[in-house]
């Protein structure tokens, strides 16, 4: 098996996408007889640097680096006349795009992405139905069951929907430091308990709930890790003395405050995907699994298909104050109780490696390779009505708002049962 992976956005690159698809290419290329990244560099870096750090050959895109749109249009109309193209045995992508004019070509394709389109763009459902029961789209590596599930509402086969999640490197906490150390590198106390969140910091995140909890819990110091500059969260943390705004860290120095957290913090929200249609399942999941220390999310569906209540973490119900502060103070006051969800989740963690995670889907593009298309089925009055209603309300939204997404709180009740 050869594979041609083609990514969209220029390599280096700090983004979640940037690390979940390159990461992926690293692990899954030596499980290949031959192997090549299609991707933008990114301006200061060269070919040889992104191919060092992917470890396989790069095909420079013949794309401009500006405007992303023109960028990814160049991506898609240009990749068909590479050479690594034709050798190779399919393409994979997580660009939509790309994938179409992959097929248009004669090649076939596998499509890894976290995002429900279906649900989140509903006038793309009719084209993406025909582009993933196509016989030549192989498959769809879903980060998450639920957006498996929406790809199955739309009509696609089973067969060629896969969740399998995404992972973290445990190279990175090979070097643990103690928890009283980590708090000095970083010079907070040892005896002070320490509340931590890492991720891009803005109000997509259900970070006004955590602001909230801090001024309940003045004995605890909330550290938030990924600042940008001066936002509205910025700007509410500012009024209060136990939350440090710190900001974007580098791989080599996120792990200090990782290994200085009493409590690591998933925001218990729905709100990141109901209101924003953010999804799903944060990459720092899998990293805080690995860390040793103990995690408190909210009790969702997309947390609940990696987190086990009561087991690997401290789950409380979502966009409830009372809920996540009563679970703050569980976690920072029981000790024992810290200690076992810590251990619990690093043990899990085992399952949630990139390596684990490229054998997976060697294992699943094996299988779909070897196996007859399965019927597509057709389209009937059911996908079309859901398609014509749900478009209608995106229009509206984005009439409204001017984003491309449609969050699931904007779909009717009417939009969410299965088309017949």
């Amino acid at each position: 098996m050869r594979i041609l992976f083609a990514f969209e956005n220029p390599l280096p690159n700090a983004e979640a996408d940037a690390e979940v698809f390159a990461t992926t290419a690293k692990y899954l290329g030596p499980l290949t007889e031959g192997s090549w990244l299609h991707a933008p560099v990114a301006a200061g870096s060269t070919p040889e640097v992104v191919s060092r750090a992917v470890g396989m050959p790069i095909v420079r895109a013949w794309a401009p680096l500006k405007p992303a749109a023109l960028r990814h249009f160049c991506c898609g109309l240009t990749i068909p006349l590479r050479r690594e193209f034709r050798q190779a045995d399919l393409v994979y992508t997580r660009n939509l795009w790309v994938a179409w004019m992959s097929i248009l070509s004669g090649q076939r394709v596998v499509f890894d992405h976290y995002r429900p389109w279906p649900d989140q763009i509903p006038p793309l459902q009719f084209w993406l139905y025909k582009l993933f029961t196509h016989e030549r789209f192989l498959g769809s590596i879903c980060h998450s069951e639920y957006t498996r599930q929406k790809y199955i509402e739309l009509g696609v086969p089973a067969a060629k929907l896969h969740c399998v999640h995404n992972g973290f490197e445990p190279a990175r906490f090979e070097a643990a430091i103690p928890l009283d150390e980590a708090k000095r590198q970083i010079g907070v106390p040892p005896e002070t308990k320490t509340v931590v969140y890492t991720g891009r910091i803005n109000h997509k995140k259900g970070l006004e709930l955590v602001i909230r909890a801090a001024r309940q819990l003045p004995e605890l110091l909330f550290i938030l890790v990924g600042s940008y500059g001066d936002g509205p969260i910025e700007r509410l943390a500012a009024e209060l003395p136990n939350v440090r705004v710190v900001p974007w860290q580098t791989e080599a120095t996120l792990g200090r405050y990782i290994f200085a957290a009493d409590v690591l913090l998933i925001p218990p929200s729905l709100q990141p995907l109901a209101k924003f249609g953010s999804t799903v399942l944060p990459l720092k999941l899998f990293f805080y699994l690995g860390s040793g220390r103990p995690i408190l999310a909210g009790d969702t569906p997309d947390v609940a298909e990696v987190l086990r209540a009561d087991e690997t973490a401290l789950l409380c119900q979502p966009d409830s104050l009372d809920a996540l502060v009563d679970g703050l103070r569980q976690l920072t006051t029981d000790e024992a109780l810290a200690a076992r969800l810590a251990a619990a989740a690093q043990a899990h963690s085992r399952n949630y490696t990139w390596e684990a995670r490229a054998r997976k889907i060697a294992n699943i593009i094996a299988n779909w390779r070897q196996s007859a298309p399965p019927a597509p089925g057709s389209w009937g009055r059911g996908q079309s009505r859901n398609w014509l209603g749900q478009s209608r309300r995106w229009f509206v939204h984005f009439a409204r708002t001017r984003s491309w997404i449609l969050p699931p709180g904007a779909l009717a009740p009417a939009d969410k049962t299965p088309p017949r």
